[in-house]
């Protein structure tokens, strides 16, 4: 059997243990192999070289990209994996090679930046071309010092690894990056080795311009894909469970276990990746099944999400949202059986870049519930000045989601739950394939609708 597994940022950041736990364990010395790893940078280190993702705090990218004085920040990226490495030192790796290795690196980085920043100035170079180019470069640090020091420690416990470097910093080949996969796999023989992949992969469609920080999982899924693998298996530092333990409590969190493609795609459409969407497609049309694990839980074989899924008892699997969104609605007496009035709506969506995540209608309103980071005031301006009425809210939104839950009762449990717990619908959605419910809720009421929905539904 052929795996291709990835192990997360966090994780990384406890690759000790994960030698322990998932990569050796108690397997036999014939069991070790068989299994490709791509792995991600180590925890807050891509947010260092780009910009915070969640807060947006800048990065050296982010200072360069300004035109700001991104060396010191350069510096602190220096002092600051060396520091991870020092902490690797119980794990069994050569800091002092470790070191050699990075700072050989990040110094070849500032050398290409100092050259960028030169020809930026000049005025006779594409801005945008070469802010792209700047940013793939400093993503691929983070993988490449993870892998290798990953390689490193896994030969010092007698593992015959091979650091296979996607980010192609050494060659100056345009290729795709599914050449480059074929490329870097060819005469890899898993039976006997075990490669340790960048999750960070260089191609001439550029991965960050394509799917930015979700590359990761692209290359994971190209991989897999290019070699047929068995299984493909993600490892987290958590299960995929019924509902966030961290606000239902962990006796109240079921474990999934099992699931499909398409619920996968409902909690990446809500913000909760189990995989990237664009990851999971591959996967799904080559009918490659997707494992998620807890990589300190190494015993529990997690969830496996297949293209065929479907739970043999109607029920709820997944409750889950978002308190990080805002509603847009449009109030327009003209609308009502308006042919493609809403056409008109989405043509303003996409110039400002916006994806809606629930559409609801009645004769003289739509109301869109959308990401709070992607409403502008250009954005409403536009909106504004076209139709009579514009309301903005921020609100949250809550989810129930499963492979069978197209029963009738189900949205009315799920609607009483909300209702006993104190909470007020504002917004609904349902499909005609029913695997997602979504209710918008005053945004205050987030985490008990979680509490109430879990506990009615799931528990």
């Amino acid at each position: 059997m052929l795996t291709v597994e990835k192990i997360g940022g966090t994780s990384m950041s406890r690759f000790g243990e994960v030698i322990d736990n998932l990569i050796i364990g108690h397997r036999k010395p014939d069991e070790i192999y068989g299994r490709i790893f791509v792995v991600s940078a180590y925890g807050g280190v891509t947010n260092e070289l780009l910009e915070h993702k969640k807060t947006g705090k800048p990065g050296i990218y982010s200072l360069f990209a300004e035109g700001k004085d991104y060396q010191p920040a350069l510096e602190k990226l220096l002092v600051d994996l060396k520091a991870i490495n020092r902490g690797f030192a119980g794990a069994g790796l050569d800091v002092g090679a470790a070191d050699a290795f990075i700072e050989d690196r990040i110094r070849r980085t500032a050398d290409y930046l100092g050259s960028m920043a030169h020809l930026l100035s000049s005025g006779y170079a594409e801005r945008v071309s070469i802010l792209w180019s700047a940013r793939e470069m400093l993503a691929s640090i983070g993988e490449a010092h993870a892998a290798w020091n990953s390689v490193a420690m896994l030969r010092g416990r007698g593992v015959h690894a091979l650091y296979v470097d996607l980010g192609g910093f050494d060659d100056a080949e345009y290729i795709t990056i599914d050449e480059r996969v074929k490329k870097a796999m060819a005469g890899i023989d898993c039976a006997k080795a075990m490669p340790i992949l960048t999750g960070y992969t260089k191609g001439s469609e550029g991965i960050m311009r394509e799917f930015d920080r979700g590359y990761s999982e692209i290359t994971f899924s190209k991989v897999a894909v290019h070699v047929k693998a068995d299984e493909a298996v993600i490892h987290k530092e958590f299960h995929l469970s019924s509902a966030d333990p961290a606000i239902v409590g962990t006796d109240k969190s079921v474990i999934v276990g099992n699931t499909n493609y398409d619920v996968a795609d409902q909690l990446a459409d809500v913000g909760m990746e189990a995989i990237h969407p664009r990851a999971s497609k591959p996967l799904e049309m080559a009918g490659i099944h997707l494992r998620l694990k807890n990589a300190f839980d190494p015993g529990h074989p997690g969830t496996l999400i297949t293209r065929e899924y479907i739970c043999p008892d109607s029920r709820v699997e997944i409750i889950t949202g978002s308190h990080k969104v805002k509603v847009v609605e449009i109030h327009d007496p003209s609308m009502v059986g308006a042919v493609g009035f809403d056409q008109d709506v989405m043509d303003i969506f996409r110039r400002h870049k916006v994806s809606y995540i629930l559409k609801a209608t009645n004769a003289n309103s739509i109301s869109h519930v959308v990401w709070a980071k992607d409403v502008s005031d250009a954005f409403l301006s536009e909106l504004q000045g076209k139709y009579p009425v514009i309301a903005v809210r921020e609100v949250a939104m809550v989810c129930a989601i499963g492979s069978n839950i197209a029963k009738p009762g189900v949205l009315a449990a799920a609607a009483q739950a909300l209702a006993q717990s104190g909470t007020n619908i504002l917004c609904v959605s349902q499909s005609l394939r029913q695997t997602n419910m979504q209710f918008v809720i005053e945004r205050p009421d987030y985490e008990k609708a979680i509490r109430a929905l879990n506990e009615a539904l799931c528990a």
